[in-house]
């Protein structure tokens, strides 16, 4: 493997739903995995609003109830850098993704794979993950299904391209 981690950074608009859940997913898996000294994850908002604040008390509740804790994440809003440092840059819906993109057009040296996230996704491939902020309880639970299969795949994907780096 190469010496230094893989960067996964995942996006949705105000980093305290979506983005957050997928964190906590991802890093549960990369945990399992035994790759937490391989892979670093981040989460990120194309929006300022919430910046500082914990996740949504539904998406950490949901999260918490499949014995995942996000309760240690801020919000924080994405930047160029980012595009410049991060491996994969992992949006949530169409929207952030063309933002993303913009961002990625106007940064020198972005590095990083602009995608979305459910590209990673067997059942939900290209799909948008929805925002669960304005519905109700159920909503969360989509979304953490989603999530959850989006981030086998992506695991995969990393594991593959390190194998083919060898």
């Amino acid at each position: 493997m190469n010496e230094s981690p893989v960067r996964v950074m995942f996006v949705c608009l105000g980093n305290i739903c979506r983005s957050p859940t997928a964190h906590g997913v991802f890093r549960r898996m990369v945990e399992d995995a035994g790759l937490t000294d391989r892979i670093e994850i981040a989460s990120s908002g194309t929006g300022d609003w919430h910046i500082g604040k914990p996740p949504d008390r539904r998406a950490a509740s949901a999260a918490l109830a499949r014995d995942i804790d996000i309760d240690d994440l801020r919000a924080q809003q994405v930047t160029a850098s980012d595009l410049q440092d991060c491996d994969y840059v992992l949006a949530m819906d169409a929207d952030n993704l063309a933002s993303l993109k913009n961002l990625a057009k106007a940064t020198p040296d972005a590095r990083a794979q602009v995608a979305l996230f459910m590209s990673f996704s067997s059942d939900y491939r290209d799909q948008s993950v929805p925002d669960p902020y304005f519905g109700g309880e159920q909503g969360f639970e989509i979304v953490l299904d989603m999530i959850e299969d989006a981030s086998n795949g992506l695991l995969s994907d990393i594991q593959t391209r390190w194998a083919a780096a060898q």
